[in-house]
């Protein structure tokens, strides 16, 4: 079975340099024609993924209707791209598994709900977890979650289909989870690249993620998220890895932050999207509007802005009043 994918950024060619084979070619969509030629006849893509040699069994096209016939199609588009996409591809009863992670800015749905609404004749999963592209393009081991809507059935259909020997996917039916995880951990990976560019130290990291999550869990349980999946790969595991390493585009972005950078200034020139630059103000905004306690959020939002620096943004964090450990403290 071909298996196709929409976006062609490191995340996207990742998933399609793991999946495919002999027994399962990959049709990629990339919006630039010069994209769409190098990875044809080089097999390279040189802009977003350098240095991996590309399996000759993807092929890449610009016309979406290529991939209008497939039953199964990634969706790897950044986040406030995805409604415009999913317009352009026709509709019909399909497998869709949408592999962004954020919040639409403007509307504050999530991924799935934007996919619902411009493909519903679609069955929606949502793949999700610590996944660095590079690593994965390499064939290294990693695991993920299929949070998949359809339940057990979509995934008997759909997890053959994605799960390879250095990829496994686990079965999950909390698509909220998977969604709300897969977006809070990037703004959490700004403040700890902010940690970093200040020089706070490991264990300002360590205290930062850790309260961090218990943000991402508030958040995610007054959505309708389960405790346990926020646990998991999609949610703790992903935070701790995207809050680790520069290899993160959240992290790098926090972390030129912290070392005195506009946010304007650290997000000119890149060729890739920090997911969490989109998803901070909407997410401090879907917080204070339901209650939810969530000062680190808040605080990269109010750093986003550029309403203070971020040596002032920390120190007041770190001046909030004392209070009980806990997610609900």
């Amino acid at each position: 079975m071909t298996l196709g994918i929409i976006g062609a950024g490191a995340w996207g060619t990742a998933l399609a340099q793991a999946l495919a084979g002999a027994d399962t070619p990959v049709t990629i969509w990339a919006r630039e024609a010069e994209l769409v030629g190098e990875i044809n006849a080089e097999h390279r893509n040189s802009l977003f993924l350098p240095g991996a040699s590309l399996s000759p069994h993807i092929h890449a096209t610009s016309d979406l209707a290529e991939l209008a016939g497939l039953a199964v199609v990634l969706v790897v588009t950044p986040a406030q791209h995805l409604a415009r996409v999913l317009a352009d591809l026709p509709d019909a009863p399909r497998d869709l598994v949408l592999c962004a992670k954020g919040i639409e800015a403007g509307t504050g749905r999530l991924m799935a709900d934007v996919a619902a609404a411009a493909a519903p004749q679609a069955t929606i999963a949502v793949l999700s977890g610590p996944t660095f592209a590079h690593e994965v393009a390499a064939g290294l081991p990693t695991a993920v979650t299929l949070a998949c809507a359809g339940g057990t059935e979509q995934w008997q259909r759909i997890a053959p289909l994605l799960s390879r020997p250095m990829l496994r996917p686990y079965y999950s039916d909390d698509v909220i989870g998977a969604e709300i995880g897969g977006a809070v951990k990037n703004v959490l990976a700004i403040g700890c690249g902010v940690v970093e560019g200040l020089g706070l130290g490991q264990n300002a990291r360590a205290a930062l993620i850790a309260r961090g999550y218990a943000e991402m869990l508030r958040f995610g349980l007054a959505r309708g998220a389960r405790a346990e999946t926020l646990a998991g790969l999609c949610g703790l595991g992903d935070l701790v890895l995207t809050c680790s390493s520069t290899s993160s585009r959240n992290f790098s972005l926090g972390k030129a932050l912290g070392e005195g950078s506009s946010a304007a200034e650290a997000l000119s020139g890149k060729n890739s999207v920090a997911e969490g630059a989109s998803t901070a103000p909407v997410l401090a905004e879907l917080a204070t509007r339901d209650g939810i306690d969530m000062p680190i959020v808040m605080a990269v939002a109010r750093l986003l802005r550029g309403e203070a620096p971020a040596r002032v943004v920390v120190a007041d964090l770190l001046a909030r009043p004392l209070k009980a450990e806990g997610p609900q403290a």
